[in-house]
């Protein structure tokens, strides 16, 4: 969209909003419309969601742009601001709950496009700062990019709730050599496929490796509920 569609969209909802408006906010980095070759700006619909969220938080809730950028980050980054007033951005409830954490079956859906600093993890899993520290060392999580992933929270809070039995992250490597091999074999199978030729060889690709993923957790889930019913003559 033009700079002047975009207008039209957003004027019925807000009638002060101009064109200096958008590209005052565009200047002060909380919009990033693309630009042309000749160097036309090119709105797309996220744009102008944004816009929505900015203006409408400016005018119900009186917010300065500071803290609009602040939420809006923690949006991009998969986290519910704290809003009205403003606060740390906290991890979505689905995923901030120890009972909500996936099981066997969904354990490798499609995973929630969350990034935490290093504080959120912290907060979020319950995690004490040499804990965390002991799964870094161990090769249990890592950042990425700068921070952690939704896969970083599952696996700590996990961690966090096994060492209520004493359980601590040194005694959990063999998870992740045992999860390294299943990765391996997982690999051996997607990769012929991923280099086969034409636009849906990825998407086969993804599918088979989200599939043969939950098919090893639940097989690893089995093979460990029948090795201690065995031990326990159950």
């Amino acid at each position: 969209m033009s700079i002047g569609e975009v207008l039209a969209r957003l004027r019925p909802e807000f009638p002060d909003v101009t064109i200096s408006k958008i590209r005052f906010l565009e200047a002060e980095g909380l919009i990033q419309p693309e630009r042309t070759p000749s160097g036309y700006r090119q709105f797309s619909r996220d744009d102008v969601r944004r816009l929505r969220y900015v203006l409408a938080a400016q005018r119900d809730q009186y917010l300065p742009l500071k803290i609009i950028k602040e939420h809006l980050d923690a949006i991009d980054r998969g986290l519910e601001p704290d809003t009205p007033s403003p606060g740390a951005p906290r991890v979505p409830r689905g995923l901030s709950l120890a009972g909500a954490l996936p099981g066997p079956d969904d354990f490798l859906r499609e995973a929630n496009d969350i990034r935490l600093s290093r504080a959120e993890l912290l907060t979020a899993s319950g995690l004490a700062e040499d804990q965390l520290a002991q799964l870094e060392q161990y090769g249990l999580i890592a950042v990425r990019n700068g921070y952690y992933e939704a896969e970083a929270l599952i696996i700590a809070k996990t961690v966090q709730e096994m060492a209520r039995f004493g359980i601590e992250a040194r005694h959990l490597r063999g998870f992740r050599n045992a999860a390294d091999r299943e990765i391996g074999l997982v690999e051996q199978v997607i990769t012929p496929i991923a280099r086969q030729r034409g636009p849906e060889a990825r998407a086969r690709a993804q599918e088979a490796a989200r599939e043969l993923s939950a098919l090893s957790v639940r097989l690893h889930a089995a093979l460990v509920k029948a090795g201690l019913r065995g031990e326990l003559g159950g």
